[in-house]
């Protein structure tokens, strides 16, 4: 439902600018809703992996996903730490795109704007790197046992 929320949020704007011809009006709207689907599927992402998760913890393995060489390793879950370090890596995701689309509609006023902005943007980088670096570590640690 969420994913066809998401092709709804970003084909509903374009088809307004071709209804109205008022592309000035839809430039930022259409930008912004392009990334209100992307924050949708991202979501629509994790309730996936975490249903599925936990119904591989749970209930019975996911043997296709693990028998597949073609397939990600991001469904293969083999612990509950292992499923809340992957569902953290997409909320990180889901707020940097949020962080993202706020932007768009912020009103730079005051020098100490652009402060507060550039301290958020350090930290959302900082975030994603912390959490690539984990998994780069952890992927590294499992390949050696």
């Amino acid at each position: 439902m969420l994913f066809l929320a998401g092709i709804y949020e970003i084909f509903y704007p374009v088809y307004k600018l071709f209804k109205t011809g008022d592309i000035v009006f839809f430039q930022k709207k259409i930008l912004a809703s392009v990334i209100a689907s992307l924050d949708l599927f991202l979501i629509a992402t994790f309730l996936i992996i975490f249903s599925l998760g936990l119904y591989e913890l749970f209930i019975s393995k996911i043997y296709p996903a693990e028998m597949d060489e073609r397939s990600s390793r991001i469904l293969m879950v083999r612990s509950l730490e292992d499923l809340k370090t992957k569902l953290g890596k997409i909320i990180v995701m889901v707020l940097s795109v949020y962080f993202f689309k706020q932007s768009i509609y912020f009103e730079f006023t005051k020098s100490q704007d652009f402060l507060f902005f550039g301290l958020g943007l350090v930290s959302i980088a900082l975030a994603l790197y912390l959490s690539h670096k984990e998994s780069h570590e952890a992927k590294k640690e499992h390949e050696n046992n």
